[in-house]
């Protein structure tokens, strides 16, 4: 039972988090392209990208996880502490996230560019989903043990830091100084506890 929750869970992980990655690729560095289609161009790019994802990964599905290794007791007991901590992250930021900001539409709308979020969570870091999502994958990694899952996860920490910068500069394009003056005040991923 333990092994097919891990050969399932590693396999919905490779099918939508390369998608989620590639998703704000496409949509932080050409915010002003998307504009000009608004959030239907935008969703139709995204849903036509996870279900590429999806299919290159199911058809792949063997090889990708043909090597899987044994998961130790204090492995999984790690998992479980950091799953939940970025299920908590995760669920404080949704107090501050509708489901517009989470699909991207204040970047690519060209009438409603949304609001800087500065209070909560995001009044300690700037990207604390980032961090759960970051926390989250190395629990699934650890957890599910599968080769090509740690592959995955030792990549996506340098493409998921490329995302926050052209997050940022789009910010800085967005809301200029009221950015600038938010980025100084408040860091990135690790809060201040002074």
């Amino acid at each position: 039972m333990l092994d097919s929750i891990r050969y399932y869970l590693a396999w919905l992980t490779l099918a939508t988090l390369p998608f989620a990655v590639l998703y704000w690729y496409a949509v932080h560095p050409f915010a002003r392209f998307w504009r000009r289609f608004g959030g239907w161009g935008v969703g139709a790019v995204a849903v036509l990208m996870l279900l590429v994802n999806v299919a290159v990964v199911a058809f792949f599905r063997e090889p990708l996880l043909a090597v899987s290794f044994a998961v130790a007791p204090l492995q999984r007991a790690v998992s479980g502490v950091l799953y939940l901590t970025a299920a908590v992250i995760d669920r404080v930021c949704r107090r501050h996230l509708t489901f517009r900001i989470l699909v991207g539409a204040p970047e690519v709308n060209a009438h409603d560019g949304g609001q800087l979020l500065q209070s909560g969570i995001y009044g300690r870091i700037r990207h604390p989903r980032y961090v759960a999502v970051s926390l989250g994958m190395l629990a699934a990694a650890l957890f599910c043990n599968y080769y090509s899952l740690w592959i995955v996860t030792i990549l996506m920490f340098p493409a998921l830091y490329g995302i926050v910068l052209l997050e940022e500069r789009e910010l800085r394009e967005r809301f200029g100084d009221d950015y600038r003056d938010y980025a100084a005040r408040v860091p990135r991923f690790v809060p201040r506890f002074s």
